[in-house]
């Protein structure tokens, strides 16, 4: 993924000329592309974090559209007052790429890994946040975010995840996607985990359980119209996400559910714990410990269908 936001941004910088990159002292080599084209547009911010989201609200007061690249755990919990005060509440149309939101550097413990950056930014009054699956969706929702005039989040993974677009995809910001079609349940997920809901619902398709799957890239603003066809349709309903369930997808829903009072429908949440990892693990490792895999994800459907 940090790869195709690269070349995304240097594409769609050579025909705009108010995009520039500012880093949290990461990524220098992999936008070796885009400063080679465009060296008066890359700023190594440093190991400073707040000052680079200040940098960055001056930078959008001027006209520029800035985009911001450091580790998820970094570019928000460090700055927090400045992505609230000088890019939220001057609605700025400052784009923070957020890398390794999730599990992604389990490896490296809890001062690198991130799973509640969902929940610290959707209380945030103009604040968009974008969950993209693949590298389609990636450079998708990089393109999207110019004809968006606010502050927008993306939260992408590092490297090697599956394709799951084998074109460009159907993308607008706020709208989710139907991946596939089902008779018995309703899977909701966003991000990278896509690709472990689709395998579990082949799992479950095996237990003759037959699994729609919904990808909400767009957290906020929320697809209402989706929630509203997919409670109309089915009486189960399942969020996951590698998030902490407080304040993530799941929470989202179950929030749209008591304003709307749906009665009639189930929710079942699965995501993280709402505890920190106090070991090393691999990303695959921390999700098998959360239970957030393809084989135990359909283990907690088909238990809570009670098949």
């Amino acid at each position: 993924m940090r790869d195709s936001c690269s070349r995304e941004l240097t594409c769609i910088a050579r025909s705009d000329p108010r995009i520039i990159i500012l880093s949290g002292d990461i990524g220098n080599h992999m936008f070796d592309g885009f400063k080679a084209e465009f060296p008066d547009r890359f700023y190594n911010c440093g190991v400073a974090e707040a000052n680079m989201i200040s940098v960055a609200a001056g930078l959008a007061l001027s006209g520029y559209r800035p985009f911001v690249y450091t580790f998820a755990a970094f570019d928000l919990t460090r700055c927090y007052e400045q992505v609230r005060i000088d890019v939220c509440f001057q609605n700025l149309p400052v784009v923070i790429i957020g890398l390794g939101g999730g599990l992604t550097y389990a490896p490296l413990g809890p001062t690198h890994y991130i799973c509640e950056d969902i929940s610290i930014l959707r209380c945030l009054p103009n604040m968009t946040i974008v969950c993209p699956a693949d590298q389609a969706e990636v450079m998708a929702s990089l393109r999207s975010s110019l004809d968006h005039h606010g502050p927008m989040y993306i939260r992408i993974n590092k490297k090697n995840e599956p394709c799951i677009y084998t074109g460009e995809p159907d993308f607008s910001l706020g709208r989710a996607q139907l991946i596939q079609d089902g008779n018995d349940v309703c899977i909701i997920t966003t991000g990278v985990l896509l690709s472990e809901v689709i395998r579990a619902a082949r799992i479950l398709e095996e237990r003759n359980i037959s699994a729609c799957v919904v990808h909400f890239h767009t957290i906020k603003p929320v697809d209402e119209i989706m929630l509203r066809e997919v409670f109309s349709r089915f009486s189960v309903v399942v969020s996951v996400e590698e998030h902490t369930l407080p304040g993530g997808l799941g929470g989202m829903i179950a929030e749209w559910m008591i304003d709307n009072r749906i009665k009639s429908s189930d929710l079942i949440r699965i995501g993280t714990g709402d505890y920190f990892l106090t070991h090393c693990l691999s990303q695959k490792e921390a999700r098998d410990h959360f239970g957030i895999s393809a084989d135990l994800i359909a283990g907690k459907i088909a238990d809570g269908l009670n098949k």
